[in-house]
């Protein structure tokens, strides 16, 4: 039966999720990197698909649109209602770190975040700590040095703001060794925590805050092959384990 974000039915998403921001990249991914694709769900025009890799493998692609709450919605779906078992976020972010170079590829251990997101949980004042999986950061350093990528593995930044009143606010937390900045992981690793499934953030870096040079909207969208590869290589990995268990 669907839920209030997703028409799909029990059974049409793997266990295992790649989740992009973009709708359009949602697309791309599924008709590029998979084949035999299903459009699973398309509602408020949130793209999701099944479908194999070249090595056989049953995975989805769903979009998250942008943002803590966006993706708080879908991945909380996604793990209490079809199943999914583990979530791999594929997306950009912008660098805080002068050793962090543009097209570089980042893995979020951890998230902080800005956000009143987790005020729901009512923790007295306390502060969640929003990790990722472990298995799943080994499968992705992995896959990323096969590629001949050697990624930067640290803790970065969930914001609820893009254009941020204080120009130099960035800069405190690039003190505390925050590697980068981009406006999901946070939701996704504690919905991940909540639900006792697998959560990780892949993201290549699309724009500094210490140096010049961006990538175009079109670069973000069709030009983010190694994330990509190294996303399909983790899910492969995942569910190769998940068959054996």
């Amino acid at each position: 039966m669907p839920t209030p974000h997703i028409e799909a039915q029990i059974g049409d998403f793997a266990p295992v999720v790649l989740m992009p921001g973009d709708p359009k990249r949602a697309d791309w991914i599924a008709h590029t990197f998979l084949h035999d694709v299903k459009q699973v769900t398309a509602v408020r025009g949130m793209l999701g698909f099944t479908g194999l890799t070249k090595n056989g493998i049953r995975v989805s692609v769903m979009a998250s649109g942008m943002g803590l709450p966006s993706i708080g919605i879908y991945s909380y779906e996604l793990f209490s209602h079809y199943g999914v078992e583990a979530i791999i976020r594929v997306g950009t972010c912008g660098a805080y770190q002068k050793d962090v170079k543009l097209r570089d590829i980042i893995i979020g251990q951890a998230a902080c975040t800005n956000s009143g997101w987790l005020h729901d949980y009512d923790l007295q004042g306390g502060i969640y700590s929003a990790i990722s999986d472990f298995e799943l950061i080994e499968h992705a350093v992995e896959a990323s040095r096969k590629l001949g990528k050697e990624p930067h593995v640290g803790n970065i930044l969930s914001s609820d703001t893009f254009y941020c009143v204080s120009a130099d606010l960035w800069k405190k937390w690039a003190d505390l060794g925050v590697k980068a900045v981009e406006m999901e992981a946070f939701a996704l690793y504690t919905n991940a925590a909540r639900f006792n499934k697998k959560a990780l953030a892949i993201c290549t870096v699309s724009d500094s805050f210490v140096a010049e040079g961006i990538l175009s909207s079109t670069e973000r969208q069709d030009g983010l092959i190694d994330m990509v590869n190294i996303g399909i290589a983790t899910a492969e990995a995942y569910m190769n384990k998940w068959h054996k268990q």
